[in-house]
């Protein structure tokens, strides 16, 4: 995850997003990565347009905390629900002591 903030970090300075370049920011903020790692995120990023991977990754966590909210809802009226049945086996309970 290093790697990708370093990347984020040389596309922001308008930096090209290269081997040489991630290397320096990790080393800089003291951290020692692999150089596979940072090949390899290189490699991933080629040809990738950042701006657009932002724009949509903002618009995923802008819906997921409306969907949390909705299934939040969901879980509690199932609760609800639960609690009236349990309420209800109760009752019969009750009653078949009765009979």
């Amino acid at each position: 995850m290093k790697d990708v903030y370093a990347a984020l970090l040389l596309h922001k300075a308008g930096q090209p997003i290269n081997e040489a370049n991630v290397a320096k920011v990790l080393s800089a903020a003291g951290v020692q990565e692999d150089a596979t790692k940072i090949k390899a995120l290189c490699v991933a990023l080629d040809g990738v347009n950042i701006d657009d991977a932002l724009k949509q990754a903002a618009v995923v966590a802008t819906a997921a905390p409306a969907a949390g909210a909705a299934a939040g809802a969901a879980a509690e009226k199932k609760e609800e629900v639960s609690e009236e049945k349990k309420e209800e086996e109760a009752a019969a309970g009750l009653a078949s002591l009765f009979g």
